[in-house]
């Protein structure tokens, strides 16, 4: 048997927590098989001691399955995922979520869905604008960075207002920005009629480079627009920067809270925590004041409670949201009073709290 046949049959073999294989993630550093034993090397980045062990029993399930095997030996090396560098002296922003010569993170979280059509980069581009907002209020302007890691489809330009390609200062790209975000996207790197024909270590690659070769300055948060799933750029993400959290968004209707409710288990599987849950298109109210749920009702907290986090809050489903993604000027931003802005200005005072107390809790 010989080793891209023993290859082959780990394919089976699932990363825990996520919906890709074993080598497609390029764990696997080596098999052979001699005499009848297989033997395997992996190669992998976790903080959960239970990872391993998952990922050993199912690797000798699998083999021990083929007739030709009759023994295996699996050797897993485990390391940790890099840690921040300190702070440097007298600065304010201890307990960075990442730091670099170029780049002081101070908290990162990322925005997800299970699904795909749930509203997800529309919900991440108000937020970033509300958090912006917020924190230019407070006298932190331009503290806000949003990285759109939506490789195959980053829509995050267009919703924002950004055209064209970001500058180049000493071999790192500049962040674009408007409304007072920080923006860096896939979008801006491909012309807008090439799709990205990608597998999965150049996703991986993509996601890292825009972490440390972006010059990100000073931020108070990082919101980080997430593919729909559990894939390469989830995995990659988690590996490359601690994240203080995920927030996920999803639609009342069970076809999107089912999947969404597995994305949140992946984030605990890491070891990322849940920051809550956000309903998008949770009801569209007609010009008689009646509220009407097109997608069903409930479906938000229930994933909400089934996840043991809380409901941040329910946008509503309203034409204007849609207008303002299409033209680059989100809603929080051309009608800073309505309904919608106001849940959107909700949820980012709720996340800002949360990230405050993080800060305040002792190592």
């Amino acid at each position: 048997m010989t080793p891209e046949a023993i290859k082959e049959h780990l394919k089976q073999v699932k990363y825990p927590g996520f919906s890709r294989d074993i080598v497609s993630f390029g764990l696997v550093r080596s098999a052979a098989f001699v005499d009848g034993t297989a033997k395997i090397s992996l190669a992998i980045t976790t903080n959960d001691p239970k990872t391993p062990l998952q990922l050993k029993r199912e690797v000798a399930d699998c083999l021990n399955a083929v007739p030709e095997i009759n023994d295996t030996i699996i050797d897993i090396a485990v390391s940790a995922p890099k840690a921040p560098a300190p702070a440097a002296a007298g600065g304010n922003l201890a307990g960075n979520a990442a730091e670099t010569p170029h780049a002081k993170i101070k908290h990162a979280v990322a925005v997800a869905s299970g699904k795909g059509g749930v509203g997800k980069s529309t919900f991440a581009v108000n937020l970033a604008c509300s958090l912006a907002k917020a924190l230019t209020a407070a006298g932190r302007p331009g503290r806000v960075g949003l990285m759109d890691c939506d490789i195959y489809g980053p829509s995050v330009p267009l919703m924002i207002g950004l055209e064209g390609r970001p500058q180049v200062e000493e071999d790192l790209l500049v962040p674009m920005e408007a409304h007072g975000v920080k923006v860096m996207s896939m979008g801006f790197l491909i012309d807008e009629n090439t799709p990205v024909v990608w597998r999965g270590p150049m996703i991986m690659k993509t996601v890292q480079q825009f972490v440390q070769n972006v010059k990100w300055g000073e931020l108070d948060v990082l919101l980080i627009d997430l593919p729909p799933g559990t894939g390469d750029a989830q995995l990659s993400l988690v590996q490359t920067i601690p994240l203080d959290g995920a927030v996920l968004v999803t639609t009342p209707q069970p076809a999107a809270t089912n999947i969404a409710r597995k994305g949140g288990l992946m984030f605990q599987k890491v070891n990322v925590p849940l920051m809550g849950v956000a309903e998008n298109m949770s009801f569209f109210t007609d010009p008689a004041g009646n509220r009407h749920h097109l997608f069903g009702e409930g479906g938000g907290k229930q994933t909400a409670e089934a996840l043991g986090t809380t409901l941040l809050g329910q946008v509503p489903l309203i034409p204007a949201i849609r207008a303002g993604g299409d033209n680059g000027a989100p809603i929080v931003m051309s009608e800073p009073d309505s309904h919608a802005s106001q849940v959107f200005a909700q949820i980012g005072d709720s996340l800002l709290g949360t990230l405050a107390k993080k800060t305040a809790e002792p190592n």
